[in-house]
């Protein structure tokens, strides 16, 4: 099954030959929802190569709130792990399974040198780089600019947009946490979004009416 995934979710950006030796290389981990697969200080030996489900990255505070950064879908990697790995540093983020997902993982040594002898490599690299920066540079303007029933708003669409699905499976809790906020602000805006007929709300669910 991962050998399938591999090529279903990667062949029309990487090259026969190169999935051919991410085969050979690679070592296929699931993980159930909410598991850490990569957390803040770890060192980095493997870079995941993202086959089914979907992965959120935080960051973390000093006083060890977190943030959401950006969320990776399949066919996607993370490149803030990428650029640990390039300079063989510990990890800055903290990577969690949105839901059940299954990864490859890839030696850092295999990545760094396909990087240099792989154009299709290369480029897949560097897509993931653009596509990181500008979703950093959003989550930065969305902290900066945005009111929060407005980043809380975005946030639901993402959702649905990322599970494919109206209804959100989710603890006010855990919406705050990712939103770096309180539970009571995030229950007050929910509401409110419920009485603008924006939402529908049961216990840990929220259904998005758009």
């Amino acid at each position: 099954m991962g050998k399938e995934l591999l090529y279903q979710k990667f062949n029309h950006i990487l090259d026969d030959t190169l999935i051919s030796e991410i085969e050979k290389v690679g070592t296929i981990s699931t993980f159930l929802k909410d598991d850490i697969i990569i957390d803040i200080n770890q060192p980095l030996q493997y870079i995941p190569l993202l086959l089914s489900g979907n992965i959120k990255i935080l960051r973390e505070d000093n006083d060890g709130n977190e943030l959401l950064i950006y969320f990776l879908e399949a066919g996607e990697t993370c490149t803030m792990s990428l650029t640990c790995c390039m300079g063989t540093s510990k990890s800055k983020i903290r990577a969690v399974a949105e839901k059940d997902s299954s990864l490859i993982m890839i030696p850092v040594q295999n990545m760094q040198a396909w990087f240099h002898n792989n154009e299709s490599w290369r480029n897949f690299i560097l897509e993931s780089y653009q596509t990181r920066f500008d979703e950093m540079l959003e989550a930065i303007d969305n902290l900066a600019f945005m009111k929060m029933d407005e980043r809380l708003y975005k946030y639901l669409i993402n959702k649905v947009k990322l599970h494919t699905s109206k209804t959100i499976i989710a603890k006010h809790q855990d919406i705050a946490e990712d939103l770096h906020t309180s539970r009571v602000v995030i229950s007050r805006l929910l509401k409110q979004f419920e009485n603008e007929n924006k939402i529908k709300l049961s216990r840990n669910k929220i259904e998005v009416l758009l």
